[in-house]
């Protein structure tokens, strides 16, 4: 139960710590590194320009969004008495108290754990202001109402996916937990028809809605990403590739980068197998197995993609937050590697973002571990998540404990 002392806590410590976040992207306080402001300042509010005409930016690489991204870009113009990237700032933040207001809402009389709440005030803090400079957080709060939707309003939870969807696609993960059953019909038909009719919406209504199909295929292999470190650890021993900036990120451009960049997408490929086999084995889904499966699934597409900015770990920090509401989840020790992991991107990006470009063994070492982290903790999450559904016991063999408020949900 979250109340008295400990909601005043919460609420204290996200006060201060988002006042911080605030000052870093108005540069009231100047981080070391990168300037994380330079996107919205510059191509954010390019597309902003177009995409006011009524038309999406087809012509633009660095346009690589689905549709209702549009919205994401455009929101800032609710706040006409500001400049466009303070305007945007200023969204996040909202984006963030919605989180917030939600998961407290959720624990609320105690029927949920008061510690999803607190992997969120602290989460985002660790992961540093690029939470405020990228519309991921939008995405994140999404996801989240739908989680958190799914156990009592499934027609909404998969509204809400598939509208998260046409946001930046990974929401559509959310659906690969739902029991099955009049569940799975009911959410992944919502979710299906909201995105279609939303899609087809801005079809019909706005040239360009499909372009960033064709941009996405074109990307490499971004710096960050678990396949770089092949590079970083080449440049070392005789590898003559670069590092330039290349379809709005830095990626590798250079020998051998289109093979790594194929097997990326083959373990992407190899990732969607694994969760079809799971969902076909799975027998025992309990009231946490919607939120569990989703963290596994994201965890999965986010360490096997040729891309892994450093704002999509606040999608992680979302799911875990939901994951740590449900007492009974098996999430704990991989949510704890993602949490570790958080500090480590704000360390490879912005501040020490220089030195990974430059593969130099500060840059290398940082990345590296914070890479691994992120392998470890999709490992240990899916094995979690194999064991407590398919084989119907959890970490230490146990079952659920039958003191937990949340009803199982059963196959069928």
């Amino acid at each position: 139960m979250m109340a008295g002392a400990g909601l005043r806590l919460s609420i204290a410590v996200w006060a201060v710590t988002r006042a911080v976040l605030l000052l870093c992207v108005f540069r009231v306080w100047v981080m070391p590194g990168s300037d994380v402001s330079v996107d919205i300042e510059v191509i954010y509010q390019g597309w902003y320009g177009v995409l006011r005409t009524g038309m999406f930016p087809y012509d633009d690489v660095t346009w690589q969004y689905p549709p209702a991204a549009a919205l994401a870009v455009l929101a800032p113009g609710l706040l006409p008495f500001l400049d466009y990237a303070p305007a945007f700032f200023l969204v996040c933040f909202l984006a963030d108290a919605a989180v917030f207001a939600l998961l407290l809402y959720a624990v609320r009389g105690g029927r949920r754990s008061a510690k999803g709440v607190w992997v969120w005030v602290v989460g985002v803090p660790l992961l540093g202001p690029i939470v405020y400079a990228r519309y991921d957080v939008m995405v994140t709060a999404v996801a989240v109402a739908a989680l958190l939707a799914a156990g009592r309003r499934t027609r909404l939870a998969g509204v809400l996916m598939g509208f998260g969807a046409l946001l930046k696609v990974w929401p559509v993960l959310l659906l690969v937990g739902t029991p099955r059953g009049p569940r799975t019909r009911t959410a992944w038909t919502a979710a299906a028809l909201g995105a279609a009719g939303i899609g087809l919406l801005f079809a019909v209504t706005m040239p360009g809605a499909l372009a960033f199909l064709t941009f996405q295929r074109a990307r490499g292999t971004e710096v960050e990403s678990l396949g770089s470190l092949v590079f970083h650890l080449g440049r070392h021993v005789g590898w003559h590739g670069h590092a330039r900036l290349n379809y709005g990120s830095v990626e590798f451009l250079g020998r051998y980068v289109h093979t790594v960049s194929r097997l990326a997408l083959a373990l992407t490929v190899l990732a969607f197998g694994w969760l079809l086999v799971w969902r076909l084995r799975a027998r025992r889904f309990t009231a946490c197995t919607p939120s569990d499966a989703a963290f596994a699934a994201v965890l999965l597409f986010t360490t096997t993609s040729r891309v892994i900015s450093p704002q999509y770990v606040v999608w992680l920090i979302g799911l875990a937050a939901v994951c740590m509401t449900m007492r009974t989840t098996r999430q704990g020790l991989p949510i704890a590697l993602v949490l570790l992991a958080a500090p480590l991107t704000q360390l490879e990006f912005p501040i020490w973002f220089s030195h990974v470009v430059a593969s130099d063994k500060l840059g290398v070492a940082t990345l590296a571990l914070r890479n691994t982290l992120l392998v470890v903790a999709t490992v240990i999450s899916c094995a979690r998540l194999w064991r407590e559904t398919v084989t119907g016991a959890g970490p230490s063999g146990a079952t659920d404990p039958p003191a937990e408020k949340e009803p199982a949900l059963t196959a069928g």
